[in-house]
Parts: C-alpha cells; structure tokens; sequence
C-alpha cells in the first residue's frame, strides 16, 4: 500500500480514539490520587511528592480514586467488549510469538524498531498492550479487595490478605504509570501515532 494511501486510511476508529483518551485520564486521576491514599499510610520507606498527588486530602484522594474507579472500569469493560466482538483483540495482538518479540525488542533497544505502517502492531506493542489489559484487570480487582474487603473475602484470600492486596494494588499501578512513561517516549519518538490517536488516520 503507499504511502499516501496508509495516510488517508482509518486506522483507530472513533470507539477506540474515545476509550483510549478516557482511560488516559482515568489513569492520571487514578494513579495521582491513588499517591495521595498511600501517602496517608505507607507501607515503604519513602512518600511520594506531595506536588504530585491530588486531592489536597485524604478523603478527597479518595473521592478522586472512587470517580475515576468507576471511569476506568466501565470505559475498560467496554473497550475490551468491543475489542473482542468485533474480532480487533485477535486481528492486531495475535500471535505473539516470543522469538518475534525478543528480536524486535532487540531492534527497538538499536533504535531500529519499524514504523512503516501504523495499521498493525509490532511484536513489542502487542506484548506491551496485551500486558496493559491484564494489569488494569488486576488493578481493578485489587481494588475491589481495598474498597469491600468483607464482600469480597475469597479474592481478599486469593490476594494474601489485605496488607498483601495493598502491595499488589500497588505495584501494579506503579507498572502501568511505568507503561505510560515509556509509551509517551515512544510517542514523542514517532509523533505521527499521536495524530493518528487524534484524527484516526
């Protein structure tokens, strides 16, 4: 296909332009807000910059938290509906093949990972990606155990207990920020993926 063909076709409908920017913002509410609840007590050695938090408070983080719970976990649902009914979750994150996924992340660690056609998904973005889905369901399932540990005592089990959900809540968001961090380089690195999250072509 060439070039200017690749430039006027589709390649993220509306449905996925929207989902993707309300998870965005759901994820730095969520995670700014999340800093602020841990902060409140932390079970490290360290606090994270208050400047960074948001809230202002405690019970205000967790109105933030509680807002942006419900954002991420329906807009989320419905992302990964849509991505298995229409057949988009097996077109552009299958197969993923681990020698594939090892040599092109070999080639994006030269700078040497291609870019030619945004329409499908390197090995690394699908592993990227698909990794992203399963840490926001265990983000969200974590969080069910913080939120209502008495309703939820199997998962508070299944977790080690509520101490133990705490670190896994949050190490999973500390991954998924890590995520964020590495997708907006790779953005800044090849800005025509932001136009085409922007416009869908």
């Amino acid at each position: 296909m060439s070039a200017h063909a690749i430039a006027t076709t589709t390649i993220h409908p509306a449905w996925l332009r929207i989902t993707h920017w309300l998870n965005a913002v759901a994820v730095v509410v969520l995670a700014t807000s999340g800093w602020r609840i841990y902060n409140a007590a932390p079970f490290f050695p360290f606090e994270l910059p208050r400047a960074l938090t948001l809230g202002g408070w405690l019970g205000g983080a967790l109105q933030w938290h509680f807002a942006a719970m419900w954002l991420l976990a329906a807009n989320g649902l419905l992302y990964l509906l849509i991505n298995i009914v229409s057949g988009r979750l097996r077109r552009q994150f299958f197969p993923l093949s681990p020698r594939l996924l090892l040599a092109d992340f070999a080639a994006a660690l030269k700078g040497k990972l291609a870019h030619a056609d945004p329409r499908h998904y390197n090995m690394v973005q699908r592993a990227a990606y698909l990794f992203v889905m399963l840490d926001c369901i265990v983000l969200v399932l974590s969080g069910l155990v913080l939120w209502k540990s008495v309703q939820f005592p199997i998962l508070r089990e299944l977790m080690g207990g509520y101490e133990s959900a705490r670190r896994v809540h949050f190490i999973a968001m500390a991954l998924l920020v890590g995520f964020v961090g590495v997708h907006l380089v790779m953005v800044a690195l090849v800005p025509r993926t932001l136009l085409a999250m922007l416009r869908g072509r």
